[in-house]
């Protein structure tokens, strides 16, 4: 039977399935801690909420830091080893979580568990437990953080591997839709698993997830090339770009392969407009995502619904669901432009982008209709995450369009460090925000609202305008497709 005749496989979706899987896996490790701090951790060890604040920013920044380096790591080791030390490092250090009562009561020698939760509340030694056990679960999220920067280069280096240009963004969208996911199922099992078995078992069970998942992978992925799970008509399929026209490759198109494996100096990144163009896409609206993940459940408390009550966890429940379904489906819309309006991939994905940046707009209207039921803002948060997510997988795609093979995943690690930030700043900006509106009352104001709402509503504005303007942006530095040569 001829390569024509034969019909081909599909086993870029099992790879884009380990994909989603890791990136749930990601999320939920990440969530243990935020869902079990409160609750259970806190009675153990005398924690304030400053104690956790500072636990939580520490993770954001060297998370930031370390993504810098994390794609270039993975360049240089490859997606297969790459990734999974990548996984097995992060749940190493989700695991090792669960040791740091032993290790807290170790050093203060402190005999059992009920002698540690007696200590008096406001002693010296409730601070010198509180101080201890915060720098152990510094340590071990810095543990975590190393592993996690691993797994978006990694993801996005494997996708540019597996998928034509074409069809990228919709595998990015699937595999991105596990951050949806892991948001969805950490609130509904974590808490359940602590309360059963202790919080040490929430990590453990949750962060032993990715060890099955190294194994699996070291198993089922290889390149495409050498993949015995793919036949003839797939890595056809999968390698069309190098029989793309001439416009769309290298001058030569006998250079295609050559330029694929294009060694890029790391600073020399820094040198190109396109990577600036990601970078501002990511500088600019990552931090709306995670404002939306971290602040969602205390803005429907807000409103009078506590995430602990059934009406709360529905409001959540059906937020997520929203940027999970549209999500996916927002990946589908470069196909459509590259496939059926004949645009090459960048202009199909810039548009795309365009029409996804329009979405967060309506968060702006999220408090003023909050007046009239709390699904107005349910609703429409989750579009705005839902265009968030549409718009990260396109901007993400837009390094295979751009970069040689070779570089893709230094350069996800560059502007995940800028989202990071990002993440970071809009975040503990809001914190402090929402403490002075709230202490201001009614004397603080914006667009009709006071108080702490105002504050809402500032940032609500922000998430609107910042897509139109990170896209304003990304076009002015690079106006049409130019994919890096030299």
């Amino acid at each position: 039977m001829s390569k024509i005749q034969e019909k081909m496989t599909n086993y870029r979706w099992v790879i884009c399935a380990m994909l989603f899987l890791a990136t749930t896996v990601n999320y939920m490790d990440r969530q243990v801690l935020s869902l079990t701090w409160k609750d259970f951790i806190a009675i153990d060890f005398h924690w304030t909420d400053a104690d956790y604040g500072k636990i939580t920013a520490i993770f954001s920044i060297f998370y930031a830091v370390i993504s810098l380096f994390a794609g270039k790591f993975i360049d240089w080791m490859g997606t297969k080893k790459g990734y999974i030390w990548a996984i097995v490092i992060w749940s190493l250090g989700a695991c090792l979580h669960a040791a740091c009562g032993l290790v807290t009561m170790h050093i203060l020698e402190i005999p059992n568990l009920a002698t540690l939760q007696a200590v008096e509340a406001g002693s010296k030694l409730a601070l010198s437990i509180s101080t201890v056990s915060v720098w152990l679960f510094l340590a071990c999220r810095m543990v975590l953080a190393t592993g996690e920067a691993g797994n978006f280069p990694a993801a996005i280096k494997v996708t540019a591997e597996y998928f034509p240009k074409k069809d990228r963004a919709l595998a990015t969208s699937v595999f991105n839709a596990g951050a949806s996911v892991g948001a969805l199922a950490a609130p509904l099992t974590i808490p359940v698993l602590a309360s059963a078995m202790g919080w040490e078992m929430a990590f453990i069970i949750i962060g032993g997830i990715g060890f099955i998942w190294a194994i699996l992978w070291a198993v089922l992925y290889n390149k495409p090339s050498e993949s015995s799970y793919v036949n003839g008509a797939e890595l056809a399929y999968i390698q069309q770009d190098n029989n793309a026209p001439a416009e769309e490759k290298t001058a030569d198109p006998n250079r295609q392969q050559a330029n694929d494996n294009l060694e890029i100096p790391f600073i020399k990144c820094f040198a190109y407009r396109q990577t600036w163009s990601f970078i501002v896409g990511k500088l600019l609206t990552d931090g709306v995502w995670w404002f939306f993940l971290f602040w969602a459940p205390a803005y429907f408390s807000e409103l009078g619904y506590k995430s602990s009550t059934g009406m709360g966890q529905a409001l959540i429940f059906v937020l997520y669901l929203i940027v999970t379904a549209v999500s996916i489906g927002g990946g589908y819309l470069p196909k459509f432009f590259v496939e059926r309006k004949g645009m090459e991939p960048y202009s199909g994905r810039m548009l795309a982008m365009l029409i996804f940046a329009f979405f967060p707009i309506f968060a702006m209207f999220a408090q003023p209709l909050s007046a009239q039921s709390v699904w107005f803002p349910c609703i429409i948060i989750g579009l705005a995450g839902a265009g968030h997510q549409s718009w990260s997988a396109n901007l993400y795609s837009t390094i295979g369009d751009m970069f040689p093979k070779s570089a893709i995943a230094s350069i996800t690690g560059i502007g995940t460090m800028f989202g990071g930030l990002c993440s970071f700043a809009i975040n503990w900006g809001s914190g402090l925000l929402f403490t002075y509106a709230e202490g201001q009352g009614e004397a603080f104001q914006f667009f009709g609202e006071t108080g702490k709402t105002a504050g809402y509503m500032i940032v609500f504005c922000y998430c609107a305008v910042a897509y139109l303007i990170a896209w304003a942006l990304m076009k002015l530095l690079v106006p049409k497709y130019k994919p890096i040569t030299e």
